[in-house]
């Protein structure tokens, strides 16, 4: 088997994999695969977490008698995308790639229908999230296979000292390590006034305003709790609703109370903020928390990762997904599928959740309960609410629910904080939405 490695910044130690026994693919036809199988994987931030695809790849290809060859795929400078437009563009390409969250519905016509892999996988591990069938499926046909590694919640990660002296929130006692939230108060009031007492306090929450995906993921979890939608899913231009003009009064007044720098900020931003212990919360994956277990353990200790607050439309977790892709044109497309069947097991799924430390999150409802969230640590438990063991949110993504290849459009030129900016920097209401109301229209043209 071949390997070649694009290097990352790595950000957390490889902890130990599971040695649970894997499930085998229930539907290759013959004893064995067989043939050559080409894979484009995304290169894993976390040390050893790309020799676990590796093993389990291997794995399979040895019982199988199929010769595999593994590409590591860095998504520094958008390469793993760039990878899949000239695949797409040339036919030709490795069997299987690993996709970011918008492109499935990007190279629709590109993709084999994966039906006969899903469903049988949703009968075993569970149903999967609408974000995923929102961004995989397409008239009926699954268009790619949720994969684990890489998925994430950008949910809020507290300090947990800091957010009881200045908000008086005891985040531990509202999202207990090992049982169901205690959350009812936790709602956008009462986020808005933890943000103002944090800030008073010299300990501002740390979210972005940038045009990067976590400031993007975070104006998303914030309008769709307000029933806010640019673009509604049939189609039309919705910019001009109660809804949205109510989320953008909201967003404006926590504006107020973020650091001066923020709409500068990209996706590292939030990371060294926390980091350096200058913030009382920020959105995202424990990616933070894992450096500053290492660089900040004082930091690190003090960590508390949880739900959103709820809105008037309910509470919902930014939730970024890859996805696993078959190409149309590759040569081996049954090896394929029955490899990703294979990856797609509960004791491959518990594989890669180990080895990147908590990270990796499976789409499935059944595998949210895994052992290493409750054992993460220090402190321990910090990761327990991470994958939101109770379902008590929902996992969305920004712009959604508009028709997939418009809110990607929406998304990437990153509309919502746009906006919500020109709207904190002056501009009045109606002028903050007849400009988004403008860029719509171009999406729609586009």
């Amino acid at each position: 088997m071949s390997r070649k490695r694009l290097t990352r910044r790595q950000f957390v130690a490889a902890t130990a994999m599971s040695s649970a026994a894997l499930i085998t693919a229930p539907y290759v036809r013959g004893a064995y695969a067989a043939g050559k199988l080409s894979i484009g994987f995304w290169d894993h931030w976390v040390p050893g977490a790309n020799q676990a695809s590796t093993d389990l790849v291997n794995e399979w290809a040895a019982k199988e008698k199929v010769e595999v060859s593994i590409d590591y795929i860095t998504s520094n400078n958008k390469k793993i995308e760039l990878t899949a437009a000239a695949e797409a563009q040339a036919k030709s390409g490795h069997d299987i790639l690993q996709m970011p969250s918008w492109w499935p519905h990007a190279y629709s016509e590109n993709l084999e229908p994966l039906n006969d892999v899903m469903e049988p996988l949703i009968k075993q591990n569970g149903e999967v999230n609408g974000t995923v069938k929102y961004l995989a499926q397409s008239g009926g046909k699954w268009l790619a296979v949720p994969a684990t590694p890489g998925s994430q919640i950008k949910g809020p990660c507290s300090r947990i000292d800091l957010m009881k002296k200045y908000a008086n929130i005891d985040v531990q006692e509202m999202y207990p390590a090992g049982g169901p939230p205690k959350a009812d108060n936790w709602t956008m009031d009462t986020f808005l006034k933890a943000a103002e007492a944090c800030q008073k306090g010299g300990f501002p929450f740390g979210i972005g305003l940038g045009e990067t995906t976590d400031s993007v993921d975070t104006a998303g979890a914030i309008f769709q709790a307000f029933g806010a939608e640019l673009v509604n899913a049939k189609g039309d231009i919705t910019v001009k609703t109660d809804q949205v003009r109510q989320a953008m009064e909201y967003y404006k007044k926590l504006i107020a109370f973020l650091p001066a720098d923020a709409p500068s900020w990209d996706d590292a931003s939030n990371n060294k903020w926390l980091i350096s212990g200058r913030g009382a919360l920020i959105m995202n994956p424990p990616s933070a928390w894992a450096v500053a277990k290492r660089d900040a353990p004082q930091v690190a200790e003090q960590c508390w990762t949880h739900g959103f607050p709820a809105g008037p439309k309910g509470r919902f977790a930014p939730f970024l997904p890859y996805f696993w892709g078959v190409w149309s044109f590759g040569k081996n497309k049954e090896a394929a599928k029955s490899l990703l069947v294979h990856l797609s097991s509960p004791a491959a799924i518990e594989k890669f959740v180990s080895v990147s430390g908590g990270y990796d999150l499976p789409a499935y409802a059944n595998l949210t309960k895994l052992k290493t969230w409750a054992e993460e640590g220090p402190p321990k438990g910090t990761l327990f609410h991470y994958p939101d063991p109770y379902h008590q949110q929902t996992l969305s993504i920004a712009a959604s629910p508009a028709p997939p290849k418009i809110a990607q459009q929406i998304y990437f030129q990153a509309t919502l904080t746009k906006m919500g900016l020109r709207f904190a920097r002056g501009e009045t209401l109606e002028q903050a939405l007849a400009w988004a109301e403008g860029e719509c229209e171009g999406f729609m043209r586009s």
